[in-house]
């Protein structure tokens, strides 16, 4: 084997048509070896070569003879010296940090560790070597036909987010091809395309790819990671939504990407920067802490041997550090630049952007991003809380960042459950949150409005449980959020009554409508326009099985169910009015006009400081004036809208809604009623809303409307 010195950058595994130059930094070790293997399986490997070259702790070889599809490995050799924050053991086959591809997952086994298991602390290192247990990277061949692939770029005020899981979106899927079921390939499949364009989506937020690791308490149990965020590869898809296995996952993940493009369709990443699957300080050794513990996770001052835990995983990344840094812009770039996504959903943010005080809106992470040419276009969003202290930071992110709003989630289940004193915070929340967003310059677009997502109930358990039951996760149902804000209306679970059931699915209807007809950027979580269920499990995390999976096997009421959210989403694209991108102003937009908004009581009349202030208000109006609109077409145009009214009513009696008087010919039309089999003109100005019901109202001339699905409560 020919060893040439190589270079110091790029760092990771670099065919160039000739060879492939390996690097790796690592500030603390005394030598760097590089592995190579035959199969993914062996346990020896078949080259051993010492990186003597070294930049800038960076260590470097070239190999000529080397080409794709070839398997490596590192072992760093240093001090193992955990009180001082060093955990170099050469006995375990390290995964590189930058490896574009990884074979397949770990197999556990207590050589994984990198001190002796069983001994009284974790001060002694193991001799037992790993390799036979660990997965391996793959030198790529990154040359792929990207055609004339150009990203949709759809504008923030336009976006409807599809929250999804690769495997869990189409593995029960009748219409997909049963080999892609479960796949990269069989997201980007034909039957899924059609279901995406037809709800209105615009970008498929895709949970974590990136190569993870099973936790050993769940390997032990039988159970999986199914959420996979628990990440060893930053740079790595994950080989399990691969259809052909191992290294076919970077084409198809590539085809994937281009494929949805072509259908207009943005693609997000949910990544997990924040920790990795290495746990706590008793956990494996498997990449960073074998390469350089020290610079890649944040130790504590007082005891070096012990990670800080911003994340409750066990470790936090190094964020302070400037190698941390750039492992994490260097994967962004890749994924934005060399696989074409359109934007990333960081989770547990607050973690990347602390500094010795917390949070700082100028941490380095932010002014790397901010700065960065190749992220100038990329769609930034925060889930905006960790568990470290001052955890929860919602409305702080900069400028560029949107942020997953919890105070939208909680405000609209405490509505529809029929809480007492909400309709103040339903309005705060359907005008965008500008209570959160406007003070950092933001508008409406800052705001990710969801009522569920992958973590918690779905949207049909909120409406059948009150109770979490997660007890097929082992942990005797102590795992995952009590505080879920549900109703069950009457019977906990499943049930055959279909006065239940009617008044579960309407109000499904009632917060899907709500969703839809926000100011902000609307995410639905996959399967919730047709109805999906979790059995009452709310942290479904470890469950790689039928519980999580969609079933695609359709009820009349869920087949209902969607065409009715189909139709929501239709009106929000039609109607520039629901999509502003500046927060309303209470005022008119020309002089003598309407107000861009107005608060309706129930007469007909403007909410006043006592209706707001009243614990026994549950209807309230929203009446958008059809010249509200902030946005123009390609041509510059300003857009226009029809004049809308929006009327809520979480009681549990019927409500007489009065017409609000507007200027100009015409009279108000019923658009969408999520109780009534039919739609309804007011009688003599009035109109009767069921209890918890909502209804969309269009004032102007008479016209054609698309005809809703009935929704019937039988």
């Amino acid at each position: 084997m020919r060893v040439w010195p190589g270079q110091p950058y790029p760092l990771g595994a670099t065919w160039d048509g000739h060879g492939v130059n390996f690097a790796i930094f690592s500030e603390n070790a005394t030598s760097v070896f590089l592995s190579l293997f035959a199969r993914a399986g062996d346990a020896n490997e078949t080259e051993t070569i010492a990186l003597r070259e070294r930049t800038d702790h960076i260590w470097h070889c070239y190999l000529p003879d080397v080409q794709p599809g070839q398997l490596y490995g590192y072992r760093v050799a240093g001090p193992y010296d955990p009180p001082a924050g060093n955990r170099f053991n050469p006995a375990k086959l390290l995964i590189d940090p930058y490896a574009r591809a990884i074979s397949n997952s770990i197999t556990w086994n207590s050589a994984l560790l990198g001190y002796r298991e069983g001994a009284e602390s974790d001060t002694s290192p193991d001799p037992v070597d790993s390799a036979g247990f660990m997965p391996k990277c793959v030198v790529v061949d990154p040359t792929f036909d990207w055609g004339n692939d150009r990203s949709p770029r759809i504008p923030w005020n336009r976006t409807v987010i599809y929250e999804a899981h690769v495997k869990g979106m189409t593995k029960l899927h009748p219409d997909v091809p049963e080999k892609l079921r479960g796949t990269y390939l069989g997201l980007c499949s034909d039957p899924m395309i059609e279901h995406l364009l037809a709800l209105g989506v615009t970008a498929v937020e895709l949970l974590p790819v990136h190569q993870h690791v099973i936790d050993m308490r769940l390997a032990k149990m039988g159970l999986s990671n199914y959420w996979g965020y628990n990440t060893i590869g930053f740079f790595a898809p994950d080989v399990r939504f691969a259809s052909n296995g191992p290294g076919s996952q970077v084409e198809e993940f590539k085809t994937m990407v281009k494929t949805l493009h072509a259908a207009g369709l943005e693609v997000i990443l949910d990544v997990v920067y924040n920790h990795t699957g290495e746990g706590h300080h008793l956990g494996p050794t498997l990449s960073l802490r074998g390469i350089d513990n020290r610079t890649y996770y944040r130790l504590k001052d007082d005891d070096k041997r012990v990670y800080v835990d911003y994340t409750g995983t066990g470790n936090s990344l190094n964020v302070q550090h400037p190698r941390a840094v750039q492992l994490i812009m260097d994967s962004l770039r890749y994924w934005a630049s060399e696989m074409h996504v359109d934007g990333f959903r960081f989770d547990l943010a607050p973690v990347l952007g602390r500094d010795a005080n917390g949070l700082s809106q100028r941490a380095a992470f932010f002014d790397n991003v901010h700065q960065d040419p190749t992220l100038a276009n990329v769609k930034l969003i925060a889930e905006p809380w960790d568990v470290g202290p001052n955890g929860y930071q919602a409305g702080n992110f900069p400028m560029r960042w949107a942020e997953w709003n919890a105070e939208y989630r909680d405000s609209i289940r405490h509505y529809w459950r029929g809480d007492e004193g909400r309709v103040a915070d339903l309005a705060t929340r359907l005008a965008g949150s500008s209570d959160l967003y406007a003070g950092s310059g933001r508008g409406p677009c800052a705001s990710i409005n969801f009522i569920t997502a992958h973590d918690g109930f779905t949207l049909r358990d909120v409406v059948s449980y009150e109770r979490k039951h997660n007890e097929a996760n082992g942990e005797e149902n102590r795992d995952g959020h009590d505080d879920n804000v549900s109703r069950n209306w009457g019977v906990e679970g499943d049930t055959d009554d279909l006065e239940i059931l009617g008044m579960r699915f309407r109000v499904v209807r009632d917060m899907l409508a709500t969703l839809a007809f926000s100011q902000g950027v609307p995410m639905i979580s996959h399967g919730d326009e047709i109805g999906r269920t979790q059995r009452g499990n709310n942290n479904a995390y470890a469950q790689d099985n039928e519980l999580t999976w969609i079933d695609w096997n359709l009820s009349q009421r869920q087949r209902r169910l969607l065409a009715f959210t189909r139709v929501c989403f239709k009106i929000r694209h039609s109607h520039p009015s629901l999509r502003r991108r500046r927060f309303f102003r209470g005022e008119p937009t020309v002089e003598g006009g309407a107000k861009d908004v107005t608060w309706i009581r129930v007469d007909g009349r403007e909410m006043t400081g006592q209706d707001w202030a009243s614990v026994d208000t549950h209807a309230i109006g929203m009446l958008v004036a059809g010249d509200a609109t902030d946005e123009t077409d390609d041509n510059g145009r300003p857009m226009t809208s029809d004049t809308l009214l929006l009327l809520f009513n979480s009681s549990a009696s019927d409500v007489a809604f009065a017409m609000p008087a507007v200027a100009g010919p015409g009279g108000w039309f019923q658009v969408v009623d999520t109780a009534s089999r039919e739609l309804r003109e007011p009688t003599s100005g009035v109109i009767e809303l069921a209890p918890f019901a909502l209804a969309l109202m269009r004032f102007g001339a008479p016209r054609m409307f698309v005809r809703f699905p009935r929704t019937s409560l039988q």
